[in-house]
């Protein structure tokens, strides 16, 4: 079987939630992304994450505009601020977020349904054991979520 180890290569970037981010500079692929979270549009699904975390609707605002880098780095040194129940739902906001990527963009669609039956791996060396797999352990849920939509898709 054939299988795909990482989301941050050019051809495979865009399984990465970062997507359509190239860098940290702010640099885009072509493809747009737009998914929606509570009434707020997002140009990336790591951004709509990163707001999900907060009940306070000014700061979603907010981390939209940023950079998915930005975003994401946000949060250092303010996990207590998280709201409560984040670890019973961070799974199912990703999910909804995904599945609108990919349902509102013909051409990620297809992007999505060129990897055929590949393993969907989000490899990653900064220790994300959840969302991927580093150093050949973790639970890989962004990449079961990203088969499961392939799996959707294709009916």
């Amino acid at each position: 079987m054939k299988k795909i180890k990482t989301f941050t290569l050019p051809e495979t970037r865009f399984l990465s939630n970062f997507y359509p981010y190239k860098n940290r500079r702010g640099d885009k692929y072509p493809e747009k992304v737009s998914v929606f979270f509570e009434g707020l549009e997002f140009d990336c699904t790591e951004k709509a994450y990163q707001a999900a975390k907060t009940w306070d609707i000014e700061l979603r605002k907010k981390i939209s505009k940023m950079t998915p880098y930005e975003a994401k780095e946000y949060w250092l040194g303010k996990e207590d601020q998280i709201r409560s129940d984040w670890d019973n739902i961070k799974f199912y906001i990703l999910r909804d977020l995904n599945f609108q990527k990919y349902r509102n963009s013909p051409q990620l669609r297809k992007m999505l349904l060129s990897t055929g039956d590949a393993l969907l791996e989000e490899g990653n060396t900064w220790g994300d054991t959840y969302w991927g797999v580093c150093d050949g352990v973790g639970q890989n849920n962004l990449g079961k979520i990203l088969m499961e939509i392939r799996e959707v898709l294709r009916c």
